[in-house]
């Protein structure tokens, strides 16, 4: 597996959203809104030759928002989500600047909540989502 950084691509981006069943948003829409990440980890699987996962931080150096954590069903399990999300909590740590802070939080589907608990988040129940889920460093 290789997991490329700053590499995420629309295609990529809907492939993946729809390899999990997920609503695609608008092709114009969801452009703009991976131009604005902050940073991204692709996974590309050399074996079969196609993405198997990503993950993406947006924020303003504050508050941070891991989104779009996703893993293709048949690479689910083997530990890359748990890997994503390392990378980019890493990613926000080195972010914040010494002595400062700053808040994780990240959007869990339905029944995923327990996966981001094992990194220390706490789940934050809302009417539309699974959870937030929120983490301070």
């Amino acid at each position: 597996m290789q997991y490329l950084r700053n590499h995420l691509t629309y295609e990529i981006y809907h492939d993946l959203r729809e390899s999990v069943g997920w609503k695609q948003y608008m092709e114009t829409q969801a452009r703009e809104a991976l131009a604005l990440s902050r940073y991204d980890v692709v996974v590309f699987d050399e074996d079969a030759d196609r993405y198997v996962g990503m993950g993406r931080v947006v924020g303003d150096g504050l508050y941070y928002l891991m989104v779009d954590v996703v893993v293709a069903q048949d690479w689910q399990g083997q530990g890359i989500g748990s890997e994503i999300v390392k990378r980019l909590s890493q990613y926000i740590e080195a972010d914040t600047p010494a002595g400062g802070r700053g808040s994780i939080q990240g959007i869990a589907e339905k029944g995923k909540e327990q996966f981001y608990e094992q990194f220390g988040f706490k789940s934050l129940p809302n009417e539309y989502f699974g959870s937030g889920m929120r983490k301070g460093i």
